[in-house]
């Protein structure tokens, strides 16, 4: 059982399908890792240990595997429906929202055989780059319990690093699952939007429609964990599934030397940590020497900053739709006192939550542009690699989200700024794959994003297999 604790979710299945490792006792194991570590993480917000040992025993009676993850412990976001178990997404008022169906996620990694432990925390309203809320508190960086490890799947990267589950389901709007994974120094995915099914990740209690800009994706100790996790979720809604299928290009390259990399470390949009920075243009520095194809120029053909402005008009017109009439009439006043020239990060986040139909037909028509601009830019490159965050982890802030802001560089920067490296990509429904690159002087995880064209989902997560082979992949934070 030595390093059960960091194994990858493949390793552990292989085990259990060789009889080598019993589903039970992996279950138990990391059973006693949460009971044992999770007291300072806060990571493993709602625990269902009694069935994940029923379903781990019924794993190991069985003759032949059900499938991929046969008999491996893994969790889920809280924002997941898991039947029988609240889904609250942090709204105290919720606390007693019980489904009695699993969302199509999580009813596909059981059909693969994983065991479910129970469910991890996450930001309020799923709205935050920290992971709090009055239902389940706090959730801490493994790397260092003061700081913050990323949200709104904040307990998923924190699960991760701490050696509690070797599998996260998590999800991404504006970088839930990407952020989180560069702060605690995991494997995150980003799918491009709509390959894999949103039906039971949300509040209600009746299946709904899928919104905006949200994806469901995994997060890993590894880039082989996403990979094998991405094969089993992907596909349609059970709504859609009778009309179409998914059906992802495989990789096309088996050697780094074989890529086209354009990177971008900086930008003047929302300025990143000098470090950070650095790192990316190491990375592209490594590439080269390996016979890569690199550019530190190489761009699409995009208005950058009307590109995150767009997104930011999209982003939060989702958010509106989640707010009560109160805040809607706030909204509206805000959005009132604005300049109609004014394009502030502020204003244009105010007027947004009250967009009207055709205003949102605009900006989906100017997101559509940029679709297109995105594609012509990976005719020419097959990765784009940037930064996620402008920072490594930060202090836990819970001062109100207005006021907050964040030092890069000396300089104080707007909280809400940091959304530009992970707007970049949302907006156009791109793929991402965040993936770590060691750690900063102040040792604490750097991730960078590896950004592929729509579709190219297996292709960004393969080179992130490829490069950990030059770099390295996951380190285990000290105590764990």
């Amino acid at each position: 059982m030595t390093g059960l604790a960091f194994s990858t979710a493949a390793d552990i299945a292989g085990r259990i399908r060789r009889r080598e490792l019993g589903s039970l006792e992996a279950t138990d194991y990391f059973i006693e890792r949460i009971e044992r570590l999770d007291g300072e993480v806060n990571a493993v917000a709602v625990r269902d240990f009694d069935r994940a040992r029923e379903a781990a025993r019924a794993a190991d009676r069985a003759v032949e595997p059900v499938g991929q993850l046969h008999g491996v412990p893994m969790t889920v976001k809280e924002g997941y429906h898991l039947a029988g178990l609240p889904t609250t997404f942090g709204y105290p008022e919720l606390k007693d929202n019980t489904p009695d169906w699993d969302s199509d996620c999580v009813a596909r990694y059981k059909a693969a055989g994983a065991i479910v432990l129970g469910k991890t925390n996450m930001a309020y309203a799923g709205a935050d780059f920290q992971t709090y809320n009055e239902v389940y508190g706090t959730t801490n960086n493994p790397w260092d319990l003061e700081r913050i490890p990323g949200g709104s799947s904040g307990g998923s990267s924190a699960a991760l690093a701490a050696g509690l589950t070797p599998l996260e389901a998590g999800s991404d709007i504006g970088g839930s699952i990407r952020n989180p994974a560069h702060f605690c120094g995991v494997y995150g995915h980003k799918p491009t939007f709509g390959i894999v099914s949103q039906t039971g990740h949300s509040t209600m209690l009746t299946p709904g429609p899928a919104t905006d800009l949200v994806v469901c994706g995994p997060m890993a100790r590894s880039a082989e964990d996403l990979t094998l996790s991405l094969t089993v979720v992907a596909g349609p809604s059970n709504l859609d599934a009778p009309g179409w299928r998914v059906d992802l290009p495989r990789p096309s390259k088996q050697d780094l030397a074989d890529y086209r990399v354009a990177v971008w470390a900086d930008d003047g949009n929302s300025p990143v940590d000098h470090e950070i920075a650095e790192r990316a243009a190491s990375i592209g520095e490594t590439l080269s020497r390996l016979g890569a194809r690199v550019s530190d120029t190489a761009r699409p053909a995009i208005d950058v900053r009307g590109g995150f402005e767009t997104y930011l008009e999209l982003l939060h017109s989702v958010m509106a739709a989640g707010v009560g009439p109160e805040q809607t009439e706030k909204n509206q006043r805000y959005a009132a006192e604005t300049e109609p020239a004014d394009r502030s990060d502020r204003a244009i986040m105010s007027r947004a939550m009250v967009l009207s139909h055709a205003g949102w037909l605009g900006a989906n028509g100017r997101r559509e542009r940029l679709r297109y601009a995105w594609r012509e830019f990976f005719e020419d490159w097959d990765i784009l690699v940037c930064p996620q965050m402008a920072t490594p982890a930060f202090p836990h802030d819970h001062s109100p989200m207005q006021t907050r802001t964040i030092s890069v560089n000396g300089h104080s920067q707007p909280y809400f700024q940091q959304l530009f490296w992970s707007g970049l990509v949302t907006g156009p429904y791109l793929p991402s794959t965040v993936f770590p690159t060691g750690l900063s002087s102040g040792g604490l995880p750097i991730g960078l994003q590896a950004v592929g064209a729509a579709y190219h989902d297996h292709g960004t997560i393969e080179f992130t297999r490829l490069l950990a082979q030059e770099i390295g992949g996951f380190q285990a934070p000290p105590g764990y």
